[in-house]
């Protein structure tokens, strides 16, 4: 009975190296999301790439509500680096495997990361309010030293609650050493765990809510004394509030992606397994591909500058700063 034990707690800690086992069921034709993916890199990367060099290169872009979108543009250009390459790796090349070390770090990156998308446009909605509410103050508020005491602490927050489940995750112990994933996902990791996993539900739970719906709160908060605001101020208020419309706009479809992706994980029997991974994974992915195509149409200096940009760039010309 003893060397049975020890057998069984062997098997149990012995997975170390793990199988990411996503869009299995698509069997011969897996190979074939290489392509859609591939593309979805493409515009994820040249599109925030573009946006970040022509907020970075105009001196005009250079105020507090071009840096944040530049930082958003950082964050979306990052996040599917660190996990779409070893997906198409794996559709193409079959390259299917991960250690628990490099599942963690895949983990603690992806959601960090990916968490400021949210807080991004909490310091977004910020900056509305002190322009349109408080514009006498504006520049004084959004100074570096003053704003900081909104940057600090939700990037504080997020560190913390991400670093947490992911080293809970990584304390635990696991029965299989395939995950039905295309990367390392939080709760999907916790799944092949052994035993007891309440912990690490209630811990990605804590995060959910300190983070993407605290963060939601603040955001409805701001927008509600803007919009009051521009409804006690008449006509001379609506051209300030079409400053909003783009934010507006990333905030609706960042939350529809979010809710979708959520949703999901909770009527995950009734769903197919590939429909899980794939919600799951188009939360990350249609942000970073789709806030800088909107911030590009929706707002004209960004759009004036952007085709001067492409325009140089076709012609051979350097881009001068403005």
């Amino acid at each position: 009975m003893e060397e049975l034990t020890e057998q069984r707690t062997h098997n149990v800690s012995s997975h170390t190296h793990f199988i990411l086992n996503g869009f299995q069921e698509l069997g011969a034709l897996r190979p074939v999301l290489f392509l859609p993916f591939s593309v979805l890199l493409l515009v994820a990367l040249w599109a925030n790439w573009l946006l970040l060099y022509v907020v970075v290169s105009q001196r005009s872009l250079h105020s507090p509500m071009y840096v944040l979108m530049a930082a958003m543009a950082c964050v979306n250009l990052s996040v599917p680096l660190f996990f779409v390459p070893h997906m198409l790796l794996s559709f193409l090349l079959d390259w299917r495997g991960i250690s628990l070390a490099g599942c963690l770090l895949q983990m603690h990156l992806v959601h960090f990361v990916g968490s400021f998308q949210c807080t991004l446009l909490v310091w977004m909605a910020l900056d509305r309010y002190f322009a349109i509410c408080t514009p006498l103050y504006y520049h004084q508020q959004m100074a570096l030293p003053r704003f900081l005491k909104f940057l600090v602490p939700l990037a504080l927050r997020n560190l913390v609650m991400i670093s947490v489940f992911v080293v809970l995750a990584g304390r635990l112990s696991f029965c299989s050493g395939v995950i039905a994933h295309c990367f390392c996902e939080h709760m999907a990791l916790v799944g092949v765990a052994c035993g007891d996993t309440s912990v690490n539900s209630l811990a990605g739970l804590l995060a959910l809510m300190l983070i993407p719906i605290v963060d939601f709160i603040i955001i409805v908060a701001s927008y509600v004394v803007i919009f009051i605001t521009v409804l006690s101020s008449g006509a001379s208020g609506s051209k300030a509030l079409q400053t909003c419309v783009t934010h507006l706009v990333v905030i609706a479809v960042s939350l529809t992606v979010t809710l979708v992706a959520l949703l999901s994980y909770r009527v995950r029997s009734s769903l197919p397994a590939a429909g899980l991974v794939f919600f799951s994974t188009m939360y990350l992915l249609v942000p970073s591909c789709f806030n800088p195509v909107i911030y590009g149409i929706r707002t004209a200096e960004i759009r004036r500058h952007v085709v001067k940009t492409l325009s140089c760039f076709r012609s051979g010309q350097t881009v001068n700063p403005s």
